[in-house]
């Protein structure tokens, strides 16, 4: 048997103490009641934090466990910084034998922080002070300095950044923030780096970053925008040779073919990111690549090849997680497969077998990714609504309008407004007719 990839939470087990998982979860959601918090916790959940299959619980898990553990911090419970968790820490940088007492120092932690910043505080004077910390759109007479390892240290980080608050976020509001350290980190490209193993960092930091910022337009429905982005990723990963990067950028072209209706596209894009993903070693990668060719087969009215590419995806899938696994996908479990799989059935046809798996999604998901609960949970409330259960689908439509106080997502909402639309017919039901309210009240 394969040895587990995942370290054990012991702290959190040793305060469970002779509690079953499900008594457990029991005080948990008792704890969440008593501080107006509500979470799905069940046995399951409570055996994957003890597995550190979660390393890290989402805001509202951890404000219920600060409320169960007074005094206690994170740290104290088991679980890992959130900023450890999210994206891929930077890479140490090897010993430079040219490198000289006089040689500029790096400074990470102080370009990071300034990025951060950025991103937090949201406003352009601070987005402005990040580009200023790269030296690059100060005083445009001045020749750009070449990068060195601290300028590469801040771009990785920018996308750890980007991936933290969209998890807790969504895309809206932060995509317009994202673009300046976007352009810097490409003006650092065409400055140059100090030695080839920066630039490599660079080219694969500039990449995943426009990804990013692709997204961030993807999921806030600038389509145009998103398609730009993805193909300067794409055309980055071509330029340095990053297998890798390249597979990202047709797994995210794919899927935006697929929102824009261009389901042929999608196939290829999708076929052609599994080219680039053999040799890279995850399965994991592969699957979701497959799911992508799937869900464009589905568009095209393919039933046949999209069982097809569902079930070597679902082979993937079954070999498991491995260290050759992307950072980027640490959102991709059984939760995404069910999601994706759901929109495949949607798209031929079957409402009811898409509801089925878009519960599984929504049931499964990790708390910790917001985002993609109240996604899950609008996919539910719109397959639902299509397969004659108008008042379940009124149920999880409300559940994600209370998520949407948190969540800041364009894609999510115009799911929940399909979803009040193919609903009133049935506006005489109390429970739609009250949803239907609500919906127009925000």
């Amino acid at each position: 048997m394969a040895a587990s990839p995942y370290t054990p939470n012991a702290a959190f087990r040793q305060l469970r103490g002779a509690h079953s998982p499900a008594e457990f979860a029991a005080l948990v959601r008792r704890a969440a009641r008593e501080i107006g918090e509500t979470v799905s916790c069940d046995a399951r959940y409570v055996g994957r934090v003890e597995s550190g299959e979660i390393r890290c619980p989402n805001y509202a898990y951890e404000r219920v466990f600060l409320h169960m553990f007074p005094g206690r911090t994170l740290a104290d419970l088991g679980f890992s910084p959130r900023e450890a968790v999210r994206g891929r820490a930077a890479r140490p940088a090897p010993p430079s034998p040219r490198s000289s007492p006089s040689s500029r120092p790096s400074h990470p932690s102080k370009e990071s922080d300034v990025l951060r910043r950025a991103f937090m505080a949201g406003g352009s004077a601070s987005v402005a002070a990040a580009t200023l910390t790269f030296n690059l759109l100060g005083d445009q007479r001045r020749p750009v300095a070449r990068a060195g390892e601290s300028e590469a240290a801040a771009v990785e980080d920018a996308v750890r950044q980007i991936r933290l608050l969209d998890d807790r976020h969504g895309a809206d509001g932060l995509y317009r923030r994202a673009t300046e350290p976007l352009r810097a980190a490409y003006a650092l490209l065409d400055a140059g780096a100090t030695r080839q193993s920066t630039e490599d960092r660079l080219h694969a930091g500039a990449g995943e970053l426009a990804l990013s910022v692709g997204w961030l337009a993807h999921d806030s429905g600038r389509f145009d925008d998103a398609r730009s982005h993805y193909a300067e990723a794409l055309a980055t990963a071509r330029v340095s040779g990053d297998a890798a990067l390249e597979a990202h950028a047709f797994s995210n072209t794919a899927f935006l073919a697929r929102d824009c209706g261009r389901p042929r596209e999608a196939v290829r894009a999708a076929q052609a990111g599994q080219r680039a993903a053999r040799g890279l070693g995850s399965a994991r990668l592969l699957s979701l690549l497959c799911l992508r060719e799937a869900c464009g087969w589905a568009g095209l009215a393919d039933r046949s090849s999209c069982e097809e590419a569902l079930g070597r995806a679902h082979r993937h899938f079954a070999r498991g997680s491995c260290p050759a696994d992307p950072a980027w996908m640490s959102f991709f479990g059984e939760a995404e497969l069910e999601s994706l799989e759901a929109a495949c059935w949607a798209a031929l046809g079957e409402h009811g077998r898409a509801a089925r798996h878009a519960r599984r999604a929504a049931d499964l998901q990790d708390p910790h990714f917001a985002r993609n609960v109240a996604l899950y949970t609008a996919e539910l409330a719109g397959h639902l609504a299509r397969a004659g259960a108008p008042e379940e689908a009124a149920w999880a439509g409300g559940r994600v309008l209370d998520l949407l106080t948190e969540v800041r997502s364009t894609r999510i909402r115009a799911k929940v407004a399909d979803t009040a639309r193919t609903l009133v017919p049935h506006q005489r039901t109390p429970r739609v007719s009250a949803f239907l309210d609500r919906h127009a009240a925000v």
